[in-house]
C-alpha cells in the first residue's frame, strides 16, 4: 500500500511530472539551499529547546537575522504553551492510503491541543486546505482521540503573525475527501504530464520533455 507525504502530494498537485522526476524516478538535483539555511537553524533550536536542552551557546552563534527570528518565535503565545512533542513523527490511513509527515512541535493547554508549524518564509495561500495541514490534523486527530478537536497553527515568525485552523467534522471529512482523491490521481497516473506551470523555477526544467 503506497504511502503519502505533504510534500508527495503537493509537488503532484504542482506538477505529475515533477513528482514522476522526484519521487518515481527519485532523480536529485544539485539545488542552493542557502535560503533554507535559516529555517533549518530555526527548527533545530526550538526542538532542543522544547526539549529542555540549553540552547544559550547556540544562541551566541546565531547572526543578527536569525536571532530576531528565533525571538519572535520564542516569545509567540502558542509556543510558549506546554509541549506535548517535537519533531514528531506521525501517520494514518485515509480511505485506501496512508499518509503522514513529522510536525513542528504538538502543544497543548487545558482546552486543546495545537499543532505549531514555523515558518521562516511563506505560510500557504490556502493554509485550511494545504495538504499539510489536511493530513496533521487528520493524523493527529485519529491518534489522540481527544474530547476537543485539535487545531493547526502556521507561526510566520518574519511577520509576527499566526494563522490559526480550527478542525471540526466538516473540515474532517472534506480532507479525507480531498486527500483519497490526490492519492488515487497519483496511484492511477500511468503518464504524469508536466502541467507546463513554474518551468522557469523547476529544477528538472533542463532535461523534463512534458
Amino acid at each position: 500500500m503506497n504511502s503519502f507525504s505533504p510534500n508527495m502530494l503537493k509537488t503532484y498537485q504542482m506538477c505529475p511530472k515533477k513528482y514522476f522526476y522526484k519521487f518515481v524516478e527519485k532523480i536529485n538535483v544539485p539545488t542552493s539551499f542557502l535560503k533554507f539555511e535559516q529555517g533549518k537553524k530555526i527548527h533545530a533550536l526550538a526542538n532542543y529547546y522544547l526539549q529542555g536542552i540549553n540552547i544559550s551557546r547556540i544562541e551566541t552563534a546565531l547572526s543578527e537575522t536569525e536571532t530576531h527570528l528565533w525571538q519572535s518565535l520564542l516569545h509567540n503565545p502558542f509556543f510558549q504553551k506546554n509541549c506535548y512533542k517535537s519533531e514528531y513523527p506521525l501517520s494514518c490511513r485515509v480511505g485506501d492510503y496512508w499518509v503522514g509527515g513529522r510536525l513542528d512541535a504538538v502543544v497543548k493547554d487545558d482546552e486543546k491541543y495545537y499543532i505549531l508549524d514555523y515558518k521562516t518564509g511563506a505560510v500557504p495561500k490556502n493554509p485550511e486546505y494545504d495538504c499539510q495541514t489536511m493530513i496533521y490534523l487528520l493524523c493527529l486527530d485519529v491518534l489522540l482521540k481527544p474530547e476537543t478537536p485539535p487545531a493547526f497553527v502556521y507561526i510566520d515568525v518574519k511577520n509576527t503573525k499566526n494563522y490559526v485552523i480550527e478542525f471540526n467534522q466538516t473540515l474532517k471529512k472534506e480532507y479525507i475527501e480531498c486527500l483519497s482523491s490526490i492519492c488515487k490521481k497519483i496511484e492511477n497516473d500511468t503518464i504524469f504530464k508536466c502541467n507546463r506551470s513554474n518551468c522557469e523555477f523547476c529544477e528538472y526544467s533542463k532535461f523534463c520533455k512534458g
